[in-house]
């Protein structure tokens, strides 16, 4: 298997798109699996479109589902940090993927986020680990 660590740095972007760095990590690659990994407890990863208005709609609803405020019993750091330890329950902190002539092998409009609404730190680290097959 092999891994690499990409560094992410989410300041001032709750949402990143990985797709084109996912899709550098597999070139050159045969049939295999890709996972993909957030080694962190306030951010998650989704299989959205980018460019059409789902990002927006994506920080919409969980912005309804998780409030910014003090009904979280964890509230240390900034305001609604309880939201934070909740979404990885939503969104989950891992996906795999299969691969195939050298790509993640995604629907035309779909694109990798990682989704971190954490202010409190935006140095994420995201690990890819390729499983040939």
């Amino acid at each position: 298997m092999d891994t690499t660590l990409l560094d992410v740095d989410t300041t001032d972007r709750p949402l990143v798109d990985l797709t084109r760095a996912l899709d550098a990590f597999c070139a050159g690659r045969a049939a295999g699996l890709l996972n993909v990994f957030v080694p962190h407890a306030t951010a998650g990863l989704a299989v959205v479109e980018v460019g059409a208005g789902s990002e927006p709609d994506l920080l919409e609803l969980l912005d309804r589902l998780l409030p910014r405020d003090d009904r979280y019993a964890h509230r240390h750091g900034a305001a609604g940090h309880g939201a934070d330890h909740v979404l990885p329950a939503l969104l989950s902190p891992s996906l795999v993927l299969p691969v195939g002539d050298g790509r993640p092998l995604l629907g035309t409009w779909q694109h990798v986020v990682l989704v971190d609404l954490n202010v409190d730190n935006p140095r994420r680290q995201v690990r890819c680990s390729f499983l040939g097959g």
